[in-house]
C-alpha cells in the first residue's frame, strides 16, 4: 500500500473478466472500510460516492513469481522517488 493508492498482485483465471474482479474488490473493500470507519469517513466524504477512484490500471505478467512480488514491493519506493524529483523541478513561488 502506498500513500494514495495500492498495488495488488492477483491471479485471475481466464474465465473471469478483469474489470469484474476489480469491481468486486472495490465494492467489497469499500463496504468493509465504510462499516469500520464510518465516523471518520463522514467527515472526509460529503456525498455517497465511492471511496475508490473510478479507474484502474491492469498489466498482465508472466514468469517468476518472486520477481513480480519484489517489483510490487518496490513500487511504492519508486513512486516516492518520482514525487521527490518532481518537487525539485517545480519552482516555488
Amino acid at each position: 500500500m502506498d500513500q494514495d493508492h495500492i498495488h495488488l498482485r492477483v491471479i485471475i483465471p481466464p474465465k473471469y473478466a478483469v474489470s469484474r474482479i476489480v469491481d468486486a474488490i472495490k465494492t467489497n473493500t469499500s463496504r468493509i472500510i465504510r462499516k469500520r470507519f464510518s465516523g471518520m469517513l463522514g467527515k472526509v466524504y460529503w456525498d455517497n460516492g465511492g471511496i475508490w477512484g473510478t479507474g484502474f490500471y491492469v498489466s498482465t505478467v508472466g514468469g517468476d513469481e518472486a520477481v513480480i512480488r519484489e517489483y510490487v514491493r518496490q513500487q511504492g519506493r519508486h513512486d516516492e522517488e518520482q514525487r521527490e524529483e518532481l518537487k525539485k523541478e517545480i519552482p516555488r513561488p
